[in-house]
């Protein structure tokens, strides 16, 4: 969606056939859309700016969230009837690591977002005591996680950005949210995020949308040409990530 007309190029010129792997566009089962009809209207505004493809990714978070599989496939069951046929649309989730998603890697019952790889995320307090041995539980169970947004954990922020290099050092891969690059989230978050790009630790790109406000300041993210190599390079992932 490239327009000769615009004097600037924005992150949505880049998006065309990206799937959209970390979102709460599925009905009333999170923080995200509450109906049926928030969601289409959300999953309308992602056509509009050229995103088809989506795995919805509801929070699970122990009992403040307590998702599993079976709840999280009836509120695909009851949005799924009404999607256009232009949509693409699966689910999975985004895991809390705590005791509760050990329980739940021990049980076996992990929903990815595509073949083995696992959308996790941590507190924005601090880490987990045992982050060291999460990522060796979901790994020693064939999966591999992607760590959700990473650059809104404040706690690991540094020059050196060391906390980051150290966790992908031990097989967890980055995800990136739009959002981030807007200064939604606070300029400390946004200088993050361009950091992590700039210094190529950064493997996968996705919305993070629980509302239409979202979606409206995704559309307004300006970029520039140093950003627009790096940012190309992180949506083919993205893109690649669903090719079998």
């Amino acid at each position: 969606m490239l327009s000769i007309f615009r004097k600037s190029t924005y992150l949505v010129d880049l998006l065309e056939g990206i799937t959209d792997f970390h979102n709460h566009i599925l009905p009333g089962i999170d923080d995200g859309a509450k109906t049926v009809q928030e969601s289409l209207g959300l999953i309308q505004e992602f056509e509009n700016i050229g995103i088809h493809n989506f795995v919805a990714t509801p929070h699970i978070i122990g009992e403040y969230y307590p998702n599993t599989p079976l709840t999280i496939g009836k509120a695909f069951d009851e949005i799924n009837p009404h999607l256009p046929g232009s949509v693409n649309l699966s689910y999975a989730a985004e895991y809390m690591m705590d005791q509760h998603f050990v329980d739940i890697i021990e049980k076996q019952d992990i929903l990815p977002v595509t073949k083995a790889k696992v959308l996790v995320e941590m507190s924005y307090f601090q880490p987990p005591i045992n982050l060291n041995e999460i990522l060796f539980k979901i790994q020693n169970h064939s999966f591999s996680p992607i760590l959700a947004h990473p650059e809104r954990y404040a706690y690991w922020h540094s020059k050196d950005l060391q906390k980051y290099k150290d966790i992908k050092s031990r097989g967890c891969d980055l995800q990136l949210n739009m959002l981030s690059l807007s200064g939604h989230y606070g300029i400390g978050i946004q200088k993050t995020a361009y950091s992590l790009l700039e210094n190529d630790l950064i493997e996968y790109i996705s919305s993070d949308v629980h509302r239409l406000d979202h979606i409206n300041k995704i559309k307004k993210i300006k970029l520039s040409k140093k950003h627009i190599s790096l940012l190309n390079r992180i949506i083919d992932n993205s893109k690649v990530l669903f090719i079998n």
